[in-house]
């Protein structure tokens, strides 16, 4: 059995077996090598950043240094193994979450390679929830961009402990001191660098490591080792400087370095390295590298700083869930030994596979081959094959243990948020929220052969992606789908011609509109048939209540002494709430009400589920009638970056798409950011619009903010043109 550092290997489909530049690793070719690692070393990350900062590149390379790959990828040539959809090698864009597994100084890596466009954050979201650990990838020359702020965003929101590789600090403009000021100024973190760069733009050569005072050299050949060499005496003086602040900054939130510091006692670097991670798992301070991944880089450190720097699985709190039985809140350790509890974060139609499940191994470890329990659906699932996924590639285990990111087949009632758990003690882990479509339009296919396959593709498309939602229109007879945003429609529909082959008519973009209240009100729904023999009769009375935006929807039962039976009390709000998924006055969703159903009546005969149903539907509609309806539309957050020239016409332009400006920045290089709110609406063809006026040289983000209600007068335009479509297909039926 082949060895490493005198550890047994067992290795699946070994063929080839090249030379490796970096000692201490073991680079196959097409195979994998399946190692038994406590759980201490194990790290399970994300990469994450805006778009274009060089995520999927510095994936590629560290890929190529743990010898997990013999040829470095590369996106701008469609050859990056983690950008393996066709969609991603035609635009050069990541668009879904890719996962793979690589070795670093006895420890395995478990890393997932996110998009970096706001229409695909579901991706980000999802793989967040499950990962222990983040690096953010950010531009050298740009710094903090708008969707860089979003993952940041989703990262503190799981509490997911940092580092930052700045990358690109070859290229002309780029700066590191501005970069970090931007760090604590938009994402108000702590940086702590513990790196400089060595040279700058052009001239850069490498990395001054702070912790253990010494320089590194890179040669662009990836195969010939870093240089270490001694600090340029011009910079020692700032490095000194540097560490000392790096220090300070940890004596802050560290005790030990304080105390030392108080104490005027010498810090080793082993102390130093050691209170970094302290404050990094803290989420108290981001460790701070750089370096450039295209140009061979700074990668090397960056995978010492993931293994000393970044969480295992028994660092992070033990996983919180509900137990099924009792309702309590239990708790599961990072055991092997505990028993088995997992969380599928993404599901997938594979074409060679077929149906294939991606989860975190929170607890426990599970075999081929065993039964397990999926507590949202509440149904038992036979584990098939075990793979552990390569981008698209996937290499068969016979285990997942603790910690482990792996894919399944065979999983039939399982979907995106579910948990899998041990049949004897059923738990509930906290599902992954994902964000509303804010985009919709009409599709239908062009053919009768396609058709027949439309309706299997979409459905496919919806259990991939939790983001893509299909309905069908009953007044139109047009199937609807909504999405992201243009960029995500279009893949979309893309993937229907290529992976399901069905070529679809798509219409206009259209926006979705929400509905709710002004006003209190109270209601009354009374459902009463008599057709001779049983009757229906149900009766509710209900108040409804404006809540804040984004608060969703609220059902209050106050009815007193039995007034209504419990089974009838879940039927009016059943009722509600579809009624609600249906539309108000002008025929859009109604969103962010408090119902309080306080008072009812109900026939000892005539009473049933269904009668109280639509006695709660008709309660809904009444309400609305009198509660002063209001529309709401999706708005977005908007950034700009221009040359300071075309400031002008850049806000005249958004003046006239109802856009509010919150913020104008001059940054380096005579750039202006301009950051602002615009209805979705206004924002179709946004990007020609830029480019025209700006001779091409501005760059926009674009994402979703929040609903706000819309203007009286042009609310009162769509509510008219909503009741003429419904009276113009009123009339052609009656014909």
């Amino acid at each position: 059995m082949p060895t490493i550092d005198g550890k047994e290997l067992s290795i699946i489909r070994a063929n080839v077996v090249v030379k490796n530049p970096i000692p201490g690793t073991l680079r196959v070719e097409d195979r994998t090598v399946v190692r038994s690692f406590p759980l201490e070393q194990i790290r399970n990350i994300a990469i994450i950043a805006h778009i274009d900062a060089g995520k999927t590149t510095v994936t590629e390379r560290i890929l190529y240094y743990t010898g997990r790959t013999y040829k470095i990828g590369k996106v701008d040539e469609g050859t990056a193994v983690m950008d393996w959809m066709e969609q991603e090698r035609e635009r050069g864009i990541t668009i879904t979450a890719a996962a793979t597994t690589c070795y670093w100084q006895d420890c395995r890596i478990n890393i997932i390679d996110t998009p970096g466009h706001v229409d695909f954050t579901a991706e980000v979201e999802r793989s967040l929830r499950v990962l222990d650990g983040g690096v953010v990838v950010l531009d050298g020359v740009a710094g903090v961009e708008a969707q860089s702020e979003t993952v940041w965003r989703q990262a503190d929101r799981y509490h997911v402990p940092r580092i930052c590789f700045i990358n690109k600090m070859d290229r002309v403009g780029a700066n590191f001191e501005h970069t970090i000021s931007m760090i604590e100024e938009r994402l108000k973190a702590k940086p702590l660098p513990i790196q400089l760069p060595l040279g700058s733009e052009a001239s850069f050569e490498g990395i001054i490591d702070l912790i253990e005072n010494k320089a590194l050299r890179f040669d662009p050949d990836p195969d010939t080792e870093p240089e270490e060499i001694a600090i340029p005496p011009s910079l020692q003086a700032t490095c000194q400087q540097s560490r000392q602040e790096l220090i300070e900054k940890l004596a802050e939130d560290d005790d030990q370095i304080m105390t030392a510091y108080i104490e005027g006692n010498s810090i080793t670097n082993d102390e130093l390295k050691q209170a970094v991670r302290r404050v990094t798992l803290a989420n108290k301070g981001i460790p701070i590298l750089c370096g450039s991944a295209l140009k061979n880089k700074g990668i090397q450190p960056l995978l010492d700083a993931i293994v000393s720097y970044l969480p295992s699985p028994p660092d992070m709190p033990p996983v919180r869930a509900i137990n099924i039985k009792s309702g309590a809140e239990v708790v599961r350790p990072a055991k092997d030994e505990a028993l088995f509890s997992a969380l599928a974060f993404k599901v997938v139609s594979d074409p060679f596979v077929g149906r294939l499940a991606y989860f975190r191994v929170y607890s426990g470890k599970v075999k081929a081959g065993a039964q397990v329990f999926n507590s949202t659906r509440g149904k038992m699932e036979r584990i098939g094959r075990l793979l552990l996924m390569h981008a698209n590639r996937r290499e068969e285990i016979t285990e997942a243990d603790c910690g482990a990111i792996a894919a399944t087949l065979g999983l039939k009632n399982t979907f995106t948020g579910d948990t899998l758990c041990h049949p004897s003690q059923p738990v509930l882990l906290e599902s992954i929220r994902f964000p509303e479509p804010v985009l919709s339009v009409a599709i239908e296919p062009k053919t009768r052969a396609d058709q027949d396959r439309i309706g299997e593709a979409l459905q496919k498309l919806t259990i991939e992606d939790p983001t893509f939602k299909v309905a069908y229109n009953q007044e139109t007879g047009q199937t609807v789908i909504s999405g992201m945003g243009e960029l995500h429609l279009e893949i979309l529909v893309d993937r229907l011609l290529s992976e399901f082959n069905v070529e679809a008519k798509v219409g206009k973009p259209q926006v979705a509109y929400k509905e709710t209240i002004s006003l209190p009100v109270q209601a009354e729904g009374r459902f009463v048939r008599q057709t001779g023999g049983h009757g229906q009769y149900g009766h509710v009375n209900i108040e409804l209540e404006p809540m804040e935006r984004g608060s969703g929807f609220q059902f209050v039962n106050h009815t007193k002494g039995g007034t209504l039976p419990k089974k009838y009390i879940q039927a009016a709000e059943a009722g509600i709430k579809e009624a609600m998924e249906t539309g108000g006055v002008a025929g859009y969703p109604v969103v962010d009400i408090k119902t309080i159903l306080y008072d009812g009546s109900y026939h000892e005969v005539d009473s049933s589920e269904l009668a109280f149903k639509m006695a709660g539907s008709m309660a809904l509609k009444n309400g609305l009638a009198k509660a002063k309806p209001i529309l709401l539309e999706p708005v977005m957050r908007l950034e700009v970056v221009s040359p300071g020239q075309f400031l002008g016409d850049i806000i005249g332009d958004l003046n006239s798409r109802r856009g509010h400006i919150e913020a104008i920045e001059t940054t380096h290089a005579e750039m202006c950011t301009i950051r602002s709110l615009i209805p979705l609406v206004e924002a179709f063809g946004y990007a020609t619009k830029l480019r025209s006026l700006t001779q091409g040289r501005a760059t926009h983000t674009m994402e979703f903010y929040r609903y706000q209600e819309l203007p009286a007068e042009l609310a009162a335009q769509i509510a008219d043109k909503t009741v003429g479509k419904k009276m113009e297909i009123t009339r052609i039926s009656s014909i």
